[in-house]
């Protein structure tokens, strides 16, 4: 019963896609109407030409020489049909009208789809016929080849050169000029084959009828094992790679679903191990899911340029491989808080926390959402970036600085004056003397990095966007002066990052802002509270590069910052604070 069901639907959808195609043919070039009686045109015969019976005597005087005589067409080339008489009951409606009419007047002439099988009917003819993602079925004449990938060829007339299938099995029951070749399938011989070249399969067997007749050798190459007739491999691509996931229930696919299985208890045994890790990067998924997204998609995106970057650099190639280790154990970490993350919406219900339990809860559903077309792509993809992401997330919040606690401010106590009588509370009769103190000369009020509001993303951009205006028209000042040209505008010059750099490294060390700084109250300051040198400044400005060039995310980092730290920020360890009103910044 299971086996007709599946029949059943693989049948229904093998029509509906054949519709499908059929409709697009008939869109494309409608069918010829052939008349009832009209016989059968073989492709060896050249095409008829349309002759004009000669008339009879005529009673008057003969047609003019210039008559324009009838044009020549073959045969089969489409006929228009006259308004004035009614059509014929199956015109439009017979599939090998569709097939020839596709066949004969394509592009060339030969049978080529991707993602559908291909159909040459009996008594028709064809250069070639090709199908990738899907079978080939030959049943007329084609004079080069009946080719298949990742499906199977079937030819029962005659082919001129060969009949090949790859990661296929190829059936031959008609007359093949050369050879027929089946890789990763096999090659089954019917009692009408007569094959003049030799017979190749590649990781599969050759099946001969007794009445089939061969010229050639037959040659087939085995690699031994239990997979040596790769029919897993080909159920797997014929039940789940074509249809866009990673399982099916469906013959010859159990060894999928104990690789599945495997991969399962990997991260079962990884939340035993982990299970604090793991309950922490759940709670930063769920306390925190944007900024989990965010650095996932940050990862990804910056995971190649840093790799990049790393072997453009020549002593970086070193870190590459433990770079590229530390992903994937990242990756396979962040696919297990997915699961325990899906399996706690089941688990909290049943009153069980562990996270052991919750990944095997959350495995064994997401396989079931393994075996949904285009969905079970999604999910696996989606997941393992997202789980990348949350467990890079997590490492950098734990590897954030906390403040160091402010010691309280305790005042002196003054020991008791000898001689002086003591009260009965003991310690509550201790006369406290004033210490004189010398008049301190007045001290410019501290500004710390703690106590002043950092500035956000906004403000900071709106003081950019102040200092490139101020930088690009002094550019394009200077170069108007050397080309003796007074007209002044704001253009798009190579030259405006390098004096951005210049500009603002000058400016922070001698001011500690820049000049939209000052229009928008904003100060660099260092975290650790000292004052602004040289190397901060330079590194900080060469740091803005890296900041930019990365499609200007060091820059967009400020927004989602707890710290509202830039790249170049956290390289130089500076921050950016607004400065209170009143104090003067020039």
């Amino acid at each position: 019963m299971k086996t007709s069901t599946r029949h059943l639907s693989l049948s229904a959808a093998l029509a509906f896609f054949l519709t499908l195609t059929l409709a697009g043919f008939a869109q494309e070039q409608p069918p010829a109407p052939a008349a009832p009686s009209a016989p059968k045109q073989e492709k060896a015969s050249p095409p008829a030409i349309l002759a004009t019976p000669p008339p009879a005597a005529p009673a008057v005087a003969p047609a003019p020489a210039e008559t324009p005589k009838p044009e020549v067409a073959p045969a089969d080339a489409p006929q228009l049909r006259r308004l004035d008489v009614p059509a014929a009951p199956d015109e439009g409606k017979s599939l090998h009208k569709l097939v020839h009419s596709h066949i004969r007047h394509g592009s060339g002439n030969e049978v080529v789809n991707i993602g559908s099988d291909s159909f040459l009917a009996k008594g028709h003819a064809a250069d070639a016929v090709v199908s990738v993602f899907g079978s080939s079925t030959s049943e007329g004449e084609v004079s080069d080849v009946v080719v298949s990938v990742f499906g199977n060829t079937r030819s029962t007339g005659s082919v001129g050169n060969g009949a090949v299938a790859v990661f296929g099995n190829t059936y031959v029951n008609g007359k093949v000029g050369d050879g027929v070749v089946a890789v990763f399938g096999n090659v089954e011989l019917g009692p009408d084959a007569e094959v003049d070249g030799d017979i190749v399969a590649v990781g599969g067997k050759t099946i001969q009828d007794p009445k089939a007749v061969v010229h050639g050798q037959i040659h087939n190459v085995s690699f031994g094992g239990a997979f040596s007739d790769f029919e897993w491999l080909h159920s797997w691509i014929e039940n789940c790679a074509l249809r866009l996931r990673l399982l099916a229930f469906a013959p010859h696919l159990m060894w999928a679903w104990w690789i599945a299985l495997g991969f399962l208890a990997v991260y079962v045994v990884l939340a035993l191990l982990f299970g604090k890790g793991l309950e922490k990067c759940t709670e930063t998924l769920e306390q925190r899911p944007g900024y989990s997204i965010l650095a996932a998609l940050l990862t990804v995106l910056l995971g190649p340029v840093v790799t990049i970057l790393l072997i453009c650099t020549g002593v970086g190639i070193a870190v590459v491989p433990f770079l590229a280790a530390g992903l994937f154990f990242a990756g396979l970490f962040g696919k297990t808080v997915m699961l325990a993350w899906l399996g706690r919406r089941i688990t909290r219900f049943m009153g069980f926390n562990h996270p052991a339990l919750a990944v095997l809860v959350g495995g064994v559903i997401l396989l079931f959402l393994y075996t949904v077309p285009v969905l079970s792509i999604v999910l696996y993809k989606l997941l393992g970036w997202i789980g990348l992401g949350v467990v890079v997330y997590t490492l950098v919040l734990g590897m954030k600085r906390e403040k160091p606690p402010v010691s309280p401010v305790v005042p002196p106590v003054v020991p008791p004056v000898p001689g002086a009588p003591m009260g009965e509370a003991g310690m509550e009769s201790l006369t406290m003397v004033p210490i004189p103190m010398a008049p301190a000369a007045a001290v410019p009020p501290i500004m710390a990095v703690a106590t002043l509001p950092r500035a956000g993303f906004w403000i900071r951009t709106a003081a950019l966007m102040l200092d490139v205006i101020l930088v690009g028209i002094l550019c394009n000042f200077l170069a108007g002066m050397t080309e003796n040209n007074t007209h002044i505008h704001v253009r798009s010059d190579p030259d405006l990052l390098p004096a951005l750099a210049i500009y603002g490294a000058v400016m922070w060390k001698l001011k500690g802002t820049t000049v939209g700084g000052i229009i928008c109250g904003l100060k660099v300051v260092r975290l650790d509270e000292r004052p602004l040198d040289w190397g901060t400044t330079i590194v900080r400005a060469l740091s803005c590069f890296l900041s930019f060039f990365v499609l200007g995310l060091g820059f967009i980092w400020v927004a989602f910052d707890d710290q509202k730290q830039s790249w170049h920020d956290k390289i130089a360890g500076t921050t950016v604070v607004r400065v209170p009103k009143g104090v003067s910044l020039v």
